[in-house]
Order: structure tokens, then sequence, then C-alpha cells
């Protein structure tokens, strides 16, 4: 007989609070946001300044993390997956990854908007970005990729990333077929200083058309405000949100 944890309809998690199996989250208490702390002008700069903050805090280990996430059409099937913000500058939020094979290739081949969410869980602040994307040139993301150690160099050439990797003798479950493919790749570069960036590798640009800006604040009456591109594509409106 199926226990009791396992029986249809039961509850295999309820109300976890950090470690607790069981119990009160706790509240936001470390800030609160209003229209005069915010750049009335530029959601970029409002960025660059939080972002600023949460790396000086020693309160967020990595602040550059965030969760991109895609969709496909027609079926609508939304994807997310975790990244490493990599630039920002005036035009929007850059992230490097394979656009040849991957999940995030397939789904931005049929719809170009994406969506960035950074959690910065130690100053209790979150952004949400949203916006059309594009593929960075080559010259670009070499700049980038030669910043990369060599071995990540080859990881990147040799991942056919969210391929199916098949399962060989014994106990390999796959894994052997990958590391097949970073000795061929580690030869075709032996003796060679400079490795060129895959084409099917590079940065994308998420361009933002929305950002929000959210504080959190006791009993869940969190502080949010958003930036939404005007229409016009000239400046931004700002309105507070919400919780």
């Amino acid at each position: 007989m199926a226990s009791k944890a396992t029986d249809e309809g039961a509850k295999l998690i309820f109300a976890p609070a950090g470690r607790e199996a069981q119990g009160q989250a706790e509240q936001f208490t470390k800030g609160f946001l209003t229209r005069s702390n915010l750049d009335a002008t530029s959601p970029i700069r409002q960025f660059h300044a939080w972002f600023a903050q949460a790396q000086q805090s020693d309160l967020v280990a990595h602040p550059e993390t965030c969760c991109l996430s895609t969709a496909a059409l027609p079926s609508g099937r939304v994807s997310s997956r975790v990244v490493y913000l990599k630039e920002l500058d005036a035009r929007g939020f850059v992230i490097y990854s394979n656009f040849g094979t991957s999940r995030k290739a397939a789904d931005l081949a049929t719809n170009p908007w994406a969506s960035l969410t950074f959690w910065w869980e130690g100053v209790e602040r979150q952004v949400r970005i949203e916006g059309k994307t594009e593929r960075m040139t080559r010259e670009e993301s070499q700049k980038y990729f030669d910043t990369r150690v060599r071995g990540s160099q080859i990881g990147a050439w040799s991942s056919r990333q969210s391929q199916v990797l098949r399962p060989g003798e014994g106990a390999d479950d796959g894994r052997n077929e990958l590391e097949g493919w970073v000795k061929e790749t580690e030869e075709k570069f032996r003796g060679k200083e400079n490795i060129p960036v895959p084409e099917f590798w590079g940065g994308l640009r998420v361009i933002p058309e929305l950002l929000e800006f959210w504080q959190g604040r006791e009993s869940r009456l969190h502080d949010r405000f958003v930036y939404t591109k005007k229409q016009d594509g000239e400046g931004w409106d700002l309105e507070r949100l919400s919780p």
C-alpha cells in the first residue's frame, strides 16, 4: 500500500519556511521604496545603482545571477533557466549562451520576447525585465569569449546544448559521449593560443520595454514600481503597482 505521503491528493510540501518543513514565512523588513528613491528618467541607471548596492552589500553572493524565460510560439510553452548577466549598456542586458541547439534558441526563433528576473534575497529586492532580444555581433561576442578560461572556451565548442546524450556500455549514462566531444575539441585547438568564438555561441541582448523594481515589505505589502517604455519610444512612464 502506498504511504500517506504518496497518496493521491496528499501534499508533499505545504507552507515551508526556510529550513523548516512548515511554519510562518519570514517578514521583509530591510527597506522600503518610494518614487523619490528612483531615477525618474532612466530605469537602466536605476538598475545599475541597485546592482552596485547588491555587489557592495556583502549580502548577495552573485548579483549577476538571473532567470531567463523564453516562450515558444504557437504553443506559448514557457521555459526558464538561470544564467549570468555579463554586460549592461544603454541598450540593455546581455547574457551569453549556445544559440544553436539549445531550448532557448528554439524558443527565440519563433518569439523574440524574453524576460529576466533578478532575486537579491540578502537585500530583499527583485528586478523583473521584459523586452525583445537581439543577437550580438560575432565581434562583440569574441571580446567576451576572450575573457573566459580556456576550459570554458573548449566547453562552449564541445557541448551540443540540450541534445540527448546516449548511454554507453556499463555504468555510462551518457557522460562519456560529452567527454568524447571535449577531447575532439581539445585536439582541434591543440597548440592554438587563441580560440575563436563558435558561430552558434554568443551574446543575447534583452532590450527592455518594461522594468519592475520590487522591495519587500512587512505583511507582503511590498513596494513595486514599474517603468514602461512610452509608445513613441522616447522616455518611460513610471507607476506604483499594488503588491
